[in-house]
């Protein structure tokens, strides 16, 4: 999805990433969501959902963390944890998502970063990020219960764009996030996470 909005990522190593991290928060304070929002960007939201046959607690740590969407999502090479801790049944995880899209001549890395909530007694995350070419993104990740100790987890995605990327940053954010949820199932139920 990101290959189309932006230059290579500069940053090399953790630190670096981390500093990456921090100058972004401050900058785009990317958890808030402006309402209304500034002219000449758009937003646009759209639900998926998959039942995965596992209890629902395997499914929401599995699912949750970002290390197993390797290889799910082709373009993610690996995840960078900033910091990660609990306070008050919140697990909290600053995070980083290397990218490398195939090009020519030569593939390009994009980091996305993040701020990954997990509401541990309700089953549900929320994940706020920023990516190149100002594309920020908020999903609420639930975990409902359903017959036959199955799972329904559904995304509900909101993707906040300058107004000339807003449809294709929801129709490629959805696709990849279908893919990832596809591959995230067969993982689970083959008992390989």
């Amino acid at each position: 999805m990101l290959s189309v909005f932006g230059a290579p990522a500069r940053a090399a190593t953790d630190l670096e990433l981390a500093q990456e991290w921090l100058t972004t928060w401050n900058t785009y304070k990317f958890t808030q969501v402006a309402d209304p929002l500034p002219e000449g960007r758009s937003r646009a939201s759209q639900s998926i959902s998959i039942v995965i046959d596992a209890p629902r607690s395997q499914v929401f740590w599995a699912y949750s963390n970002f290390n197993n969407h390797i290889g799910a999502n082709p373009v993610l090479e690996r995840v960078v944890t900033h910091s990660d801790t609990t306070q008050y049944g919140i697990e909290s995880r600053r995070l980083t998502a290397i990218e490398v899209i195939p090009m020519e001549p030569a593939p390009l890395t994009l980091n996305t970063h993040a701020c990954q909530k997990l509401y541990l007694a309700d089953y549900y995350y929320t994940v706020d990020s920023w990516s190149t070419g100002n594309i920020v993104t908020h999903q609420k990740i639930t975990f409902e219960k359903v017959t036959g100790n199955k799972t329904k987890v559904t995304e509900n995605l909101t993707f906040e764009t300058p107004t000339e990327l807003i449809d294709l940053a929801l129709a490629s954010g959805v696709q990849a996030h279908q893919g990832i949820q596809t591959v995230l199932k067969q993982r689970i139920e083959s008992g390989a996470l």
